[in-house]
């Protein structure tokens, strides 16, 4: 059974030298229960709204697993919201949930909408070197929510799949079809291997996802809308 270690959101807002000028991926584990709406938590806030957040990005989703294997890499405990996630789970592989798939955590109910794409603004939080090129090639990039029903969650609650899209695409198949990298088996990665796109792989997923929305079986997010149509017709995906 999965279960949710701990609820996160903004620490503090912190000086940063991207474009914005500021970051909040600064979060934190809070006590007691957290109410959860279309744009994520209550309290939490994007710095970077352009990239980040708005409905079909509400929530940030991590596992400890996976969590684990960097604790290992880097000799240093990762510890809840270090990489930015809203939640810490243990005992769903989130990277393998499909896109679409919902699951009901508290009283609220969240849909998987796509994979996390690491930014320089999290390379610069991590202090590692090359760390979003480490962090892409391992391919255990957590996957972002969308909110379906407007709830309460907390630390110990449980985490239930209650829905999953027959179309099988899954938020690892995605990200490795799409910037070129191998599943997230556990093997260490090193910080000069690099992929490419497989436009093959890519258009097959696409068109699965494309399917899939438009019979009704799942609502793809803008973003994934637009990148699935530029792959199924096999012209560059931004």
């Amino acid at each position: 059974m999965a279960e949710l270690l701990a609820v996160c959101r903004v620490h503090v807002l912190h000086p940063d030298t991207g474009t914005v000028g500021v970051t909040a991926i600064d979060k934190r584990p809070v006590d007691g229960r957290v109410k959860v709406r279309p744009f994520g938590l209550y309290a939490d806030v994007q710095a970077d709204r352009a990239d980040h957040g708005g409905p079909d990005q509400a929530v940030y989703a991590y596992a400890q697993e996976d969590a684990d294997f960097w604790s290992a890499e880097l000799g240093r405990e990762v510890t809840p919201g270090l990489f930015g996630e809203n939640l810490r789970l243990r005992g769903l592989d989130v990277n393998r949930a499909v896109i679409g798939e919902r699951w009901q955590v508290g009283s609220a109910l969240l849909e998987v909408t796509q994979p996390r794409v690491p930014c320089q603004t999290f390379g610069r939080r991590l202090g590692e070197q090359r760390w979003v090129r480490r962090f892409a090639q391992a391919n255990r990039t957590g996957a972002y929510l969308r909110v379906v029903e407007n709830g309460e969650i907390g630390a110990g609650d449980t985490v239930d799949v209650v829905q999953t899209p027959v179309h099988g695409v899954t938020v690892a198949d995605w990200f490795a079809a799409r910037y070129g990298v191998t599943g997230n088996d556990g093997t260490t990665v090193t910080a000069g291997e690099q992929g490419a796109p497989d436009p093959d792989a890519l258009e097959k997923l696409a068109r699965r996802l494309l399917d899939a929305h438009t019979l009704g079986e799942i609502r793809l997010s803008d973003d994934m809308h637009r990148r699935s149509t530029q792959a199924a017709r096999r012209t560059p995906v931004d």
